[in-house]
């Protein structure tokens, strides 16, 4: 039950994650943005190992650096298949299959095992995952292959994260989650910087070459992104004050890492199949903070979806 609740509470930060993230990308390009959530996330989480501690096994180490690696290959990808679109078809089908790869490896590898209640729940949270991912308004089409591989791609990545996760030690408490930020914020940093210097070849400033105005450089899993850069300001908002990017960058970095430390905690308490069904619906928190904070309109079918994934956390929770 703790790491049902766990996982979905994990699931809504991170769709609040990339809310913030979102709101970023509109100002900045998505590296940079990824690179600065990456740093801020990895400064957060050393600043809690003296409180929490963690052992340095080799093995848990390499996990973790898989799992950043994995990590950054699945933003990429992820990006890269909703700017090809649809991402009414392309969003809830990355979602889908970063369910079902993990699950499918905790029933089939790890031998995990439920009460009939609890496949039910299973079977609704992935119903659940693809009405909340479902993007309306979108033009139906035909998504191209391209498309579907990087969407795949994005998908499998996203749950093998998750898996690798799943692979340390309960003595490793945060270890492999720096470990995996490190990795991350590595790996950025070196493609921000080979960004400016190309940049600085072309004539380009390193300002410039970080916010390319009218450039579309990706989208949030949700796929609730404009992503129509024009400048370096704050970005305007319905409510609230004006928030610098950076600013928002750094926040959605610190939202990020909560939730990989809740996904951690609910993968130590619980079984692989029904944390990775559960986090699998982040863009629930992405909807619901963009319906509140910029107004935009819930669809029946997120709604159905929202209401579909709490029936299937208590499921889950139960059975």
């Amino acid at each position: 039950m703790i790491a049902a609740l766990v996982a979905l509470a994990g699931a809504l930060v991170y769709g609040s994650a990339d809310f913030l993230g979102g709101l970023a990308a509109r100002r900045l390009r998505s590296i940079v943005v990824t690179a600065v959530a990456a740093a801020s996330g990895l400064v957060a989480l050393l600043a809690l190992m003296p409180f929490v501690g963690g052992a340095w096994l080799p093995a848990d180490v390499l996990w973790g650096a898989l799992s950043g690696v994995l990590g950054v290959v699945a933003i990429v990808l992820l990006y890269a298949c909703l700017a090809v679109g649809p991402m009414s078809i392309l969003s809830p089908l990355t979602a889908v299959i970063t369910a079902v790869a993990p699950m499918s490896w905790g029933l089939l590898v790890q031998g995990e095992a439920f009460s009939p209640l609890g496949y039910v729940g299973l079977a609704v949270a992935l119903v659940a995952v693809i009405l909340v991912g479902f993007i309306p308004g979108e033009k139906v089409v035909r998504p191209s292959t391209r498309g579907l591989l990087m969407a795949v791609g994005a998908g499998t990545t996203l749950g093998a994260f998750l898996i690798a996760l799943d692979q340390t030690s309960a003595t490793s408490g945060l270890v492999p989650l720096v470990v995996n930020r490190a990795t991350n914020t590595a790996i950025t940093a070196m493609a921000v910087v080979a960004l400016v210097v190309l940049a600085r070849r072309r004539g380009v400033s390193a300002a410039d070459a970080l916010v390319p105005a009218g450039a579309r450089v990706g989208a949030a899993p949700s796929g609730h992104i404009d992503l129509e850069h024009a400048s370096t300001g704050p970005v305007p908002s319905p409510v609230g004050p004006r928030v610098s990017p950076w600013w928002l960058a750094v926040g959605c970095g610190v939202l990020d890492v909560a939730a990989n430390a809740a996904a951690l905690i609910a993968l130590r308490a619980g079984d692989l199949a029904v944390v990775s069904a559960l986090t699998a619906l982040y863009p629930a928190g992405t909807i619901l903070l963009a319906a509140v904070v910029l107004r935009e309109r819930v669809a029946v079918v997120q709604w159905v979806g929202l209401v579909l994934a709490l029936a299937a956390g208590g499921l889950l929770a139960v059975g």
